[in-house]
């Protein structure tokens, strides 16, 4: 069986949004700095033709050893919502499984998004649909914390963009367990430093 690999952008101060993130400003206002990474360089909300084809160097490197073995992904509604369905199509390798409480709406499946509610049910599918490569979840905060929680992450990889965002969604906000993490790999570029690691055992905190 592949690995489940929890993966997002933080700003030094730990958001993986800013202040009031939504249909309008997806990662919330001043967010879209936290991908520069991705799409190669400065972009705007209003869109200026960048996407992941501009990825290159370090950035690039970096994400090819995400996606070598990626075989599915999941995501909450949340993030599917805000990145406006990518187009309509998922962008990403094999079948993206949105997290929701609302499947009614589910798009027709060859789109590639696949609605399911329930962490549990949509890991478990994401997990089916790999048919033994990796299974990627690509956030937001939420869900990455639960899977920490639940003990299934076998590697965290974390994007750390060079911003403060002072507001926002934090991605470890709440988050109550001790996690031992062990350095796989690391790159960095001007827009951002990349760290793979290794989740090792998690207990409850000592308070």
């Amino acid at each position: 069986m592949g690995k489940v690999i929890a993966t997002i952008t933080t700003s030094v101060d730990g958001y993986v949004v800013g202040p009031a993130d939504g249909p309008e400003h997806g990662l919330g206002i001043g967010g879209e700095r936290l991908h520069y990474w991705v799409m190669g360089g400065p972009w705007t909300y209003a869109g200026d033709g960048h996407d992941t084809e501009g990825m290159h160097g370090p950035d690039r490197d970096y994400y090819e050893t995400l996606t070598a073995d990626l075989g599915g992904a999941v995501v909450g509604r949340n993030m599917y919502e805000a990145g406006r369905a990518w187009g309509g199509t998922n962008p990403f390798p094999g079948t993206l499984v949105v997290l929701t409480h609302r499947t009614e709406d589910q798009p027709d499946p060859s789109s590639g998004f696949l609605f399911v509610d329930g962490f549990d049910a949509a890991l478990e599918r994401a997990r089916e649909l790999a048919d033994g490569k990796d299974v990627c979840l690509g956030g937001g905060a939420d869900l990455i914390r639960q899977g920490l929680a639940a003990g299934v992450v076998d590697e965290l990889a974390l994007s750390t963009a060079p911003v403060v965002l002072s507001g926002g969604k934090r991605l470890f906000e709440g988050f109550d367990l001790d996690l031992e993490l062990e350095v796989l790999g690391t790159w960095s570029s001007s827009y951002a430093t990349h760290v793979r690691y290794a989740v090792r055992r998690s207990a409850p905190a000592v308070r």
